[in-house]
């Protein structure tokens, strides 16, 4: 009977570079190869890279260091290789090449298991570790009901503390991060009395940004939770859509802000709804509804979503967005240090909120039972179908 392959042993990690040998210049060609030959490394499955990891990858590369490298254009480097080239690189950084590692493992369904091992093995040479490879883990093994209890165990929200989190305005603390709040007539005032803001605020865009959509403010019953109606605010600032495409770019951006890596879990959380489909639910609203980072261009638009990100280094969850309300949202963009979209991603499809293809027909139905029931005529402010 054949013996089983023993497993490679686990690398020995490269140890962190001290304050005068730290270097923290963005990478050049060279070492955006040398992140990529490692990401093919982790990545490839038995049958090698899927296309769409390819496509990941080559987005990736693009808008996080200026430069596209083409996996099928380069071999594939170990743990131990990619660990010494990024030797003068610093934690967070590593930590970063890591959390792509887990992207290219999160949309496969369900990651194999080599994958998730090699995973493991380039986390231990780099010498940093991430709470989603437990996630990933997870999957790998089908582990879904687990899944759930990790992401709330070692994602962003884990240390939640309600009572400091004052930019929601709820009446009350709130115990966990995505609970809704249905009885809080304060809290739905304050986003009803943003009708009241001045033309071209942010705060009007996001009263039509409801209204066109039929979505019920936070405060009433079947409304979104506070924590991820701050979301809502970003669809408009960073000109989005409302379809499960443009929620990829929504929280691709919003969890590459987060200054604190852990806010990657974010976009872990996506991920497994709207591609895999590998979660069932989270966020308090959201629903699986796989196969749509599949879609032609869309991951381009995710490479540019964590760009825009990674500039703002900002947690757009943590802001008190009532506060900015009645300024110009080109004003609140430049205090956010929030750029432009790369045009490659408008022409791969990124739309706005306002635009052909911002809303879907469900919410543009919903936008139009809610105006007869308030006895006004439907206005979708320019979001078409």
């Amino acid at each position: 009977m054949p013996q089983p392959l023993p497993r490679p042993e686990a690398p020995l990690p490269v140890p962190m570079p001290s304050a005068d040998q730290v270097d923290l210049r963005p990478p050049d060609r060279a070492e955006a190869v040398l992140i990529v030959r490692g990401l093919k490394g982790a990545g490839a499955g038995p049958n090698g890279l899927t296309e769409l990891q390819k496509l990941l990858i080559r987005a990736i590369s693009r808008s996080m260091t200026g430069f596209e490298v083409d996996p099928d254009g380069v071999e594939p480097l170990g743990p131990e290789q990619l660990a010494r080239g990024l030797a003068r690189r610093n934690e967070v950084f590593r930590t970063r090449i890591l959390q792509l590692m887990l992207i290219n493992e999160l949309v496969l369904s369900p990651p194999p298991p080599e994958v998730a091992a090699a995973v493991g093995r380039y986390a231990e040479a780099l010498g940093v570790d991430d709470g989603m490879r437990e996630i990933a883990k997870d999957f790998a093994e089908g582990a879904l009901g687990l899944a759930l209890t990790d992401f709330d165990r070692s994602g962003y929200t884990a240390e939640w503390d309600g009572g400091r989190h004052a930019q929601l305005h709820a009446r009350v603390a709130l115990t966990e991060p995505w609970q809704q709040v249905v009885d809080d007539p304060d809290l739905a005032a304050r986003w009803a009395d943003l009708a009241h803001c001045p033309p071209g605020s942010l705060g009007l865009g996001v009263h039509r940004f409801y209204q066109a959509r039929g979505f019920v403010h936070p405060g009433l019953p079947d409304s979104a939770p506070p924590y991820l109606a701050q979301h809502d605010w970003v669809h408009v600032l960073a000109d989005y859509g409302t379809t499960l495409e443009a929620e990829l770019e929504v929280f691709g951006l919003i969890g590459r802000g987060i200054p604190d890596p852990r806010g990657f879990s974010l976009l872990a959380m996506v991920l497994g709804l709207f591609e895999t489909g590998l979660l069932e639910r989270a966020a308090g609203l959201f629903q699986a509804d796989a196969g749509h980072l599949s879609g032609e261009g869309v991951a381009l638009r995710l490479g540019d979503a964590m760009r825009r990100g990674a500039v703002t280094g900002t947690d757009l969850l943590a802001v008190d967005w009532f506060a900015l309300a009645e300024l110009p949202v080109d004003t609140v963009r430049e205090q956010l240090r929030l750029p432009a979209k790369d045009p490659l991603a408008v022409r791969a499809g990124s739309v706005g909120p306002w635009s052909r293809g911002g809303i879907s027909p469900y919410q543009r139905g919903s936008g139009m039972r809610l105006a007869s029931a308030e006895g006004r005529r439907y206005d979708s402010f320019g979001a078409e179908v």
